[in-house]
């Protein structure tokens, strides 16, 4: 079980699922994608074709000739557009776009997101039906270079990782140019307008117009 962050994710939109059912918090994957691509190749069925090194794609994904993928990486029947470059550790579930210049690494992405233009993905996950605008970047590190806490209300939760972007909850869209800051938690069905800043945990069903304006959807 997530546990305290159960209600983020709907774990059947990714072949993460056991993956993400044996740790306590969702970072806790984070450092664990690498092993179990390795894991996940093994039991892929006969849909998935090897692309190139430790790459395994959909037989139906549409990958453009211009995108770069670097192993280990599992790409489900999602589209990779021209100039997207994909680093290694990444797990990309099915319906997705990963769009020009959009950068992932260490990184999964559950089904039907969409990150079309511009975008940096580093050390996260995405849930289902997730969205950025164009420009929006998870940032990963932080300045001093030290840990990544996660911040609950005033309490510092240790993640003991100095990589660690966002968990990103089902049908969040951030609207573009916007920052997230490294250890934040966006839940489910939450907007961020364009151009804002986003640190810490934001609960579900809110739209987030500032850090210091957020409300409830109706």
């Amino acid at each position: 079980m997530l546990k305290k962050y159960d209600n983020l994710l709907n774990l059947e939109s990714t072949i993460a699922k056991e993956l993400f059912e044996s740790v306590d918090h969702p970072w806790e994957v984070l450092p664990k994608i690498k092993e179990v691509i390795f894991t996940y190749i093994e039991e892929l069925d006969d849909n998935y074709i090897k692309y190139s090194k430790n790459v395994y794609v959909h037989k139906d994904a549409n990958i453009s000739d211009k995108a770069t993928i670097i192993g280990p990486c599992i790409l489900g029947n999602s589209e990779v557009r021209p100039g997207a470059y994909i680093r290694g550790n990444a797990i990309i579930g099915d319906n997705c776009v990963i769009g020009n210049s959009t950068e992932i690494k260490n990184a999964i992405i559950f089904n039907n997101v969409q990150l079309p233009h511009y975008n940096y993905v580093g050390d996260a996950v995405l849930g289902d039906h997730a969205h950025t605008g164009a420009g929006v970047i998870l940032s990963n590190v932080k300045n001093d270079k030290s840990n990544v806490t996660v911040n609950d209300n005033g309490t510092k939760i240790e993640t003991n990782l100095r990589k660690f972007s966002a968990i990103i909850g089902d049908n969040v869209d951030i609207g573009c140019n916007s920052v997230v800051c490294p250890g934040s938690i966006i839940y489910p069905d939450t907007k961020v307008y364009p151009l804002t800043m986003i640190r810490g945990i934001i609960g579900p069903s809110k739209i987030v117009k500032s850090m210091d304006n957020i409300i409830e959807r109706r």
